[in-house]
């Protein structure tokens, strides 16, 4: 199939220009003024943005966790994503402690196949380090094109590992071309909490945040920023929700440290007192939670000092009965939020249209700098000739509203209802495919591909 895109503004994380953009099979082809090409569909343009597809390197679909499983699988998930302007997403394969890293690809190989429509590649999370796991890491970087390692600083017993472990996968992954990441929280000072928590009677929603203060993350970030100095090892921190996290970045920087920071849209634009509408406030029961304004401030500079470089999501939807399993106890709460489809439409209407961060910025946290940090760039990530042709069209002006009524992700809240917002994805293009157009998906389940990704290291961007 061959595209030409008329008359469309172009945005790329270094330029925004008037321009035709020409796409055969599945690859950009040609960019320019007034293209003469014989395509099998034109498209319009005029007064429209024409970008990148987004990546999303931060969700949780089909996962089991905390006695149930996410709510959106691949199909949905993919569906939702691609009618927000997403098209790839990195999901985390998780560990089971005690088995190898291969049978838990396994797993996620049979729950993505055949049933992703957009396209996806994995991180893989290591629950439990030992010398066979380091084999596998090689393995997974080498034969898989898996080369990103999440760890967990919490979650004792299920998911995290200690700070021994940490440093000897940091060396393996250094040594072969990958990138650790982390949930960085200090999972030991939470649990004290929590237990102090649930024994002095506390056990609304709104103890799930205060049993998580800043200082849990801060400290974290910094020790896994130590660790990675240390090591000389390529990090990323996901999730990043506070003032005194990113501060422990910076401070690295004074030591002319690079290290990758992602925060999510619920962080920019939600704060802790939803916690405080009893148990309604278990629709943004997540992990770390959600902090203060004055936390948003500082994400947003952050963005735009370059000390943060993408924008995810963390999409983890649960629907209202799953969320209920915690009505006695938050504890039992199963954490997540539902971010998915709104990622690139919240991200402009908050951050380019009232004018916090500028339009190549945009296009620089939601898509470019990803695929430079995970090894998919330039094949994924920009509009540039020889890319995939994964493109949004997109309505800088058009208001609409957020709503469960609306949204294609499989649960049955929205963590935005009624939420206006300016800028509405128009038609999607995936690998030179409408993947949406007229608020439907023309792609069938399957079509989405895994994407092997590359090496990387401490200065891809």
């Amino acid at each position: 199939m061959s595209i030409l895109i008329k008359n469309g503004r172009v945005v790329t994380a270094s330029e925004s220009y008037i321009a035709d953009v020409y796409t055969e099979d599945e690859k950009i082809v040609a960019i320019g003024k007034d293209l003469k090409y014989q395509a099998d569909k034109i498209i319009d343009a005029t007064n429209r943005l024409v970008f990148p597809g987004g990546i999303d390197p931060h969700v949780h679909l089909d996962m089991p966790f905390m006695g149930t499983y996410s709510s959106d699988d691949y199909e949905t998930g993919t569906r939702a994503a691609l009618h927000g302007g997403t098209t790839m997403v990195i999901d985390f394969i998780l560990q089971t402690q005690g088995d190898s890293l291969h049978n838990a690809l396994k797993t996620w190989q049979q729950k993505s196949q055949g049933k992703a429509i957009g396209d996806y590649s994995y991180h893989m999370a290591v629950t439990d380090f030992n010398d066979d796991v380091a084999k596998e890491v090689v393995q997974m970087i080498d034969e898989e094109g898996i080369t990103s390692f999440k760890t967990f600083m919490a979650y004792k017993g299920a998911l995290m590992i200690d700070d021994g472990q940490m440093v000897q996968l940091m060396k393996v992954v250094k040594k072969h071309g990958g990138l650790v990441t982390v949930h960085a929280t200090n999972g030991d000072m939470i649990d004290s909490l929590i237990a102090k928590n649930r024994a002095l009677g506390n056990l609304s929603p709104l103890y799930h945040y205060l049993s998580q203060p800043e200082v849990t993350e801060a400290e974290a970030s910094g020790r896994f920023a130590d660790m990675l100095h240390y090591t000389d090892c390529p990090g990323y921190i996901v999730h990043m929700t506070c003032e005194g996290a990113l501060n422990a970045v910076r401070k690295a920087t004074q030591r002319n440290q690079k290290i990758f920071v992602e925060t999510c849209t619920q962080y920019l634009m939600l704060d802790a007192s939803l916690y405080e509408n009893d148990f309604e406030g278990a629709k943004w029961v997540m992990s770390p939670p959600l902090r203060e304004k004055k936390d948003q401030t500082a994400l947003w500079s952050g963005i735009n000092q370059g000390l943060i470089q993408v924008v995810g999501t963390d999409h983890c939807p649960f629907m209202w009965d799953q969320k209920k399993m915690g009505k006695d106890d938050f504890s039992k709460i199963p954490n997540g939020h539902p971010a998915i489809e709104h990622r690139m439409e919240l991200l402009f209407s908050e951050g380019v249209h009232k004018g916090k961060i500028s339009l190549t910025k945009y296009v620089e946290v939601s898509a470019t700098n990803a695929a430079k940090i995970f090894g998919m760039y330039p094949r994924k990530g920009t509009i540039a000739i020889g890319s995939d042709a994964d493109i949004v069209i997109f309505d800088p002006k058009k208001e609409h509203t957020i709503s469960v009524e609306t949204h294609h992700m499989n649960v049955d809240y929205s963590g935005y209802e009624g939420k206006q917002v300016t800028g509405k994805t128009e038609t999607v293009i995936l690998r030179g495919q409408i993947a949406i157009e007229n608020e439907d998906c023309k792609l069938a389940a399957g079509h989405g591909q895994f994407i092997p990704r590359g090496k990387t290291s401490k200065t891809v961007i």
